[in-house]
C-alpha cells in the first residue's frame, strides 16, 4: 500500500526503539495494532454503508441493465464475429458440398427433355402454361352449361 520494503521497516523499528525505549516499545505497537483495527473497520463500515444506499437507489439494477444492453450477444456481435470465422475460413478454390443448386429458368429445357432430342421440346408447353388436360377442363365446363 505505502510500497515499503522490509529494509525500511527495520529502520523505522531500529529508530523506534531507540527513541521510545525497550521498556515502552511494546505498548506503542499495540496501540498502533489497536488504531489500525478501528480505520479497517470503519472503512469496512463506510463500504457497507455506500453499498446498502447503492441498493436502495437501484444502481445494481441500472448496471444489471447495462450490462445486459452491451453484451455483445444482445447487440448481435457473436453473429456477425461468428460470421467473419466461417468468411476467414472460407476457401473460394474448394468445391462447397452444400452450395444450394440454382433455380431452373423459364426458357431451359430439361435434362430428360434435351436427351431426347431437337423435335421432343417443341411438343412440350411453353413454361408456365397449364397442362393440357387442364387447359381442356374449362372448355368442357362451357359446354355443359
Amino acid at each position: 500500500m505505502f510500497d515499503i520494503g522490509w529494509s525500511e521497516l527495520l529502520v523505522i523499528g531500529v529508530v523506534a526503539l531507540i527513541v521510545v525505549g525497550p521498556k515502552d516499545l511494546p505498548e506503542m505497537f499495540r496501540t498502533l495494532g489497536r488504531m489500525m483495527a478501528k480505520a479497517r473497520n470503519m472503512a469496512r463500515e463506510f463500504q457497507r454503508a455506500m453499498e446498502a444506499a447503492a441498493d436502495e437507489t437501484g444502481v445494481k439494477d441500472v448496471v444489471k441493465d447495462v450490462k445486459n444492453v452491451t453484451s455483445p450477444r444482445s447487440m448481435g456481435l457473436d453473429a456477425i464475429k461468428d460470421a467473419a470465422e466461417r468468411f476467414e475460413k472460407w476457401d473460394p478454390m474448394k468445391p462447397q458440398a452444400s452450395a444450394p443448386k440454382p433455380p431452373a429458368q423459364a426458357g431451359t429445357i430439361p435434362a430428360a427433355q434435351a436427351q431426347q432430342g431437337p423435335g421432343a421440346a417443341a411438343v412440350t408447353a411453353p413454361a408456365g402454361a397449364a397442362p393440357a388436360s387442364q387447359a381442356s377442363a374449362p372448355a368442357d365446363r362451357k359446354s355443359d352449361e
